[in-house]
């Protein structure tokens, strides 16, 4: 049965496999065409931090720094990083790039701009709950073969044989939200549930029809209609804690009006 199951584990995944025990997640290589593929959909370049959860021979972080990012990766296996770093120097990178022996539930990943993984779908679900707390709204988290549950991913794609998911972190924008425009009071009650939102909105004592409420990273989009005035309104921004400020768009009289936004929650 142990042989059955072996063999199992070697279709599913073709390359090479390196015991570590007493480690969270098994070392396996991820093939240079998911590498590349992962950091394509996160749009990886200069500017970025890129950290990798389970760094293993480094190979996502050295292709990160090739691409202009600087980064660092995190793995118990210390073998493992004595790889990482022999790579990154054959790569003629290694003033960009650290290889750290931490365990990667108690490393510091908050400023990361892009955190990657190869994993195990349970590993994953045990750092969800960080990686949505600790993370700055618009961060990317891209995870190879595993998902994080009911969160959905803001992109899916099978690069050979691999789903790689990719999610956005969502800024923070349950509550109750008041804010002046035009001489109209605004009230927002908005419900979340990781980057889907439901809102409803009152124009003064006139709830508003809604056609979209968007959140991506830290931006948000709010188009909603007074069906009684037949006014649209467009409300567009950023949101920083307890505030957001932006744009918002009316057409009175069918003329296009632009004015400041900021609202403030309660």
């Amino acid at each position: 049965m142990r042989l059955f199951v072996l063999s199992l584990l070697l279709l599913c995944y073709p390359a090479r496999l390196v015991p570590a025990q007493e480690l969270d997640v098994p070392f396996y290589v991820t093939e240079p065409a998911v590498v590349e593929g992962m950091l394509d959909m996160a749009g990886v370049g200069p500017g970025d931090y890129l950290i990798d959860l389970g760094s293993g021979d480094g190979r996502i972080v050295i292709a990160a720094a090739q691409r202009g990012a600087v980064g660092h990766g995190v793995d118990l296996d210390p073998q493992r990083n004595i790889e990482a770093n022999r790579n990154a120097r054959e790569a003629g990178i290694d003033d960009r790039v650290v290889f750290l022996e931490e365990d990667l539930f108690e490393t510091d990943f908050s400023q990361a701009t892009v955190v990657t993984m190869f994993l195990l779908g349970s590993v994953n679900m045990r750092l969800r709950p960080d990686l949505l707390s600790r993370l700055t709204p618009g961060t990317r988290v891209l995870s190879h073969t595993f998902d994080m549950g009911d969160w959905e991913p803001d992109m899916r794609q099978v690069i050979g044989i691999r789903p790689v998911y990719l999610w956005v972190i969502p800024a923070r924008v349950d509550g109750v939200w008041k804010w002046t425009s035009g001489g109209t009071s605004f009230s927002m009650a908005a419900e979340q549930q990781y980057q889907r939102i439901n809102v409803s909105i009152h124009a003064g004592k006139q709830k508003l029809e809604i056609e979209t409420s968007e959140i991506t990273g830290e931006r948000i989009t709010l188009i909603a209609r007074d069906t009684i005035s037949d006014t649209r309104y467009l409300f567009s921004g950023s949101v920083e804690h307890d505030q957001m400020t932006g744009f918002v768009q009316t057409r009175p009289d069918g003329e296009p009006v632009v004015k400041k936004w900021s609202a403030v929650r309660q």
